[in-house]
């Protein structure tokens, strides 16, 4: 890969993260005129406060976006997020930041998950409560119902993201294993109005998929969580919660509210951005550039290193008499069987770098949002046709390195890790790809 091909990429990368930043995406759906407000285009009536609860990796941001908008109009707010804020917004009415953990809660998540219930039952009725949600909500609101210690909801986080359930099916349970999620946050409120102002990190934008929807009613039942935590390996899932899923599903405990639950008819969510519009900056970051582009009409999912081979053999089919930048973006899974570092993304690029390997004229780059790629401080990683054999001059191999989950140490050593730093913003992955014009043989749209 060339530094100008590398440099293509991270730029592209980087102006799509910048389009989804959270005081981007937020302005159009705060509206102010001298003393008017509205969220999303319904006005906040004059009587009426505002009590911010903003959770998730861009919680500071969207914190400090509604605090310049909303001024004085500002009764309360809590802010919880994975790191602490230098300066941390709301200062002026004593607003609170709380600490806790992703993507494996812990008794910090337990404690916020319950400080932010005893936040929304203190909202008066005539006030609003002004919910900002991002990605790693699940885990960092994470307070497990009676019975159920923390560090066995962790232990339950932990089996099922080593057996590679996908974001759908990983919070179908944490649904259920939670006093906030799946609705219960918003009926625990007292404010007669909810607005819930969203940045999407899951696939399809699904509201009672996102952060586990404290503020939307659950589809899914008892059954459901049941169905899956016992799909997984024996011991992934400890008997305490196993027992727990069980009473539930046999109606010995309250279920989670249905979306047409009367108690959330006072809710309406906004989703402000979502993976497509990370997608969409990154194609016209590449089209200024001068490449063609192409765009996978759906979001990746499924396990990261079939997808990266996927995308290789995509990247081959397609054709431009100029340089090509294929984009592609979702959320992929890792079923963890070996003993290595990694994030998806960096296992999507190890794979695609195997399935590149001894080629030339494509490059990929697969990398978070976030910044941050599983428990690395990497965002992601390069591949091209040349990773496997700089690696190998290192001492490693690609095929043993994917083999034991470990593409964090391969890239660390062959140079191909991106590191970004946290961006404060999250809807999910990005990949891109560049195909130079004489690796492509036929033009045509995925």
């Amino acid at each position: 890969m060339t530094d100008a091909v590398r440099q293509d990429l991270t730029r592209w990368y980087q102006a799509a993260v910048t389009a989804v930043a959270p005081e981007a995406v937020l302005a159009p759906h705060l509206q102010r005129e001298g003393e008017r407000l509205a969220v999303a285009g319904r006005e906040v009536p004059e009587t009426a406060r505002l009590w911010v609860l903003a959770v998730g990796k861009a919680s500071t941001a969207m914190a400090r976006a509604v605090e310049a908008w909303a001024g004085s109009r500002v009764a309360a707010a809590l802010v919880v997020s994975e790191h602490a804020a230098a300066a941390p917004p709301f200062a002026a009415v004593g607003g609170q930041v709380l600490e806790a953990a992703h993507p494996v809660p812990d008794a910090r998540s337990a404690e916020a998950g319950a400080r932010a219930l005893e936040f929304a039952a203190r909202v008066p009725e005539r006030d609003v409560l002004l919910v900002l949600l991002s990605g790693g909500t699940s885990s960092l609101l994470a307070t497990p119902p009676p019975g159920i210690a923390p560090e066995a909801l962790a232990q339950t986080t932990r089996g099922l993201l080593r057996a590679g359930l996908d974001i759908e099916d990983l919070n179908t349970v944490r649904r259920h294993l939670s006093q906030v999620a799946g609705g219960r946050l918003a009926c625990a409120a007292g404010a007669g109005r909810i607005e819930v102002l969203a940045m999407s990190d899951v696939p399809g934008d699904r509201l009672e998929v996102l952060g586990s929807g404290p503020c939307t009613g659950d589809p899914s039942r008892f059954a459901d969580a049941l169905r899956l935590a016992e799909g997984c390996d024996d011991g992934a899932v400890p008997a305490s919660v196993l027992r727990y899923l069980r009473a539930g599903a046999a109606g010995e405990v309250a279920d989670t509210p249905a979306p047409d639950d009367s108690r959330l008819a006072n809710v309406r969510s906004t989703v402000v951005c979502g993976n497509r519009d990370a997608r969409a900056a990154a194609l016209a970051a590449a089209a200024r550039a001068g490449c063609a582009t192409a765009s996978l009409a759906r979001e990746i999912r499924g396990e990261a290193r079939q997808v990266g081979r996927r995308l290789v053999g995509v990247a081959r089919a397609l054709a431009a008499p100029e340089p090509l930048c294929l984009v592609a973006g979702g959320e992929t899974t890792v079923t963890v069987r070996g003993g290595g570092r990694g994030g998806r993304c960096q296992e999507l690029a190890l794979a695609a770098a195997l399935a590149l390997d001894g080629g030339a004229g494509i490059a990929l780059l697969a990398a978070g949002t976030d910044g941050r790629d599983g428990p690395t401080d990497a965002a992601g990683a390069f591949a091209d046709g040349g990773s496997v054999a700089r690696g190998r001059t290192v001492g490693l191999e690609a095929r043993a390195a994917l083999a034991d989950n470990d593409a964090h140490s391969f890239f660390a050593a062959e140079g191909g890790l991106l590191v970004t730093g946290r961006s404060g913003t999250n809807v999910c992955d990005l990949v891109l790809v560049h195909v130079a014009p004489d690796v492509s043989r036929s033009a045509k749209t995925v």
